[in-house]
C-alpha cells in the first residue's frame, strides 16, 4: 500500500503576487511610453516671425517695509509710481504680490492694497512664510 505524498484537499494559504507585480510594472511601462509619444506628437507648423515678441510681466511684486515705505522689485517707490506701474499691467490676469514686514502696521498694507485695486490690479496676493511648528 502506498501512500499519496502529496495532498489535494489542502487549503491555499498564501498568494504569490510576484507575478501581479510583474504584470502591472510592464503596464505602467508601457502605459508611459505611449503617453509620451502621444504628448510629444504635435503639428507641423512653419509660423510668422515677428521683429520683437511682447513679453510683458503679468505679477507686480510690491514689498512695505516697517515705517511703511512701499518697493516696487526692490527699489522705493511712491504712490503714484506704484498707480503707474499698476496700470501698465492691469487687465485681465494681472496679478499682484504684497510682502510686508511683520510689524508693518496694517494701514499701510491696506492703502497699498487700496492703491492697487484703484490702478486696476484686482487680484493681490499676501506673501507669508509657513511656520515649521504648524500642524
Amino acid at each position: 500500500m502506498a501512500g499519496h505524498s502529496g495532498d489535494s484537499d489542502d487549503a491555499i494559504t498564501g498568494i504569490n503576487v510576484t507575478p501581479l507585480v510583474d504584470v502591472v510594472l510592464v503596464l505602467l511601462v508601457v502605459l508611459m511610453v505611449t503617453a509620451h509619444a502621444l504628448a510629444t506628437r504635435s503639428l507641423a507648423l512653419d509660423l510668422p516671425t515677428v521683429s520683437r515678441a511682447e513679453s510683458r510681466p503679468r505679477r507686480l511684486e510690491v514689498s512695505v517695509d516697517r515705517a511703511g515705505t512701499l518697493y516696487l522689485d526692490g527699489r522705493p517707490v511712491d504712490d503714484a509710481e506704484l498707480t503707474a506701474a499698476a496700470r501698465a499691467l492691469a487687465g485681465p490676469g494681472a496679478s499682484a504680490a504684497v510682502a510686508a514686514d511683520a510689524a508693518t502696521a496694517h494701514r499701510h498694507v491696506v492703502h497699498t492694497i487700496d492703491v492697487l485695486r484703484r490702478a486696476g490690479v484686482h487680484q493681490v496676493a499676501l506673501a507669508v512664510v509657513e511656520r515649521s511648528d504648524a500642524p
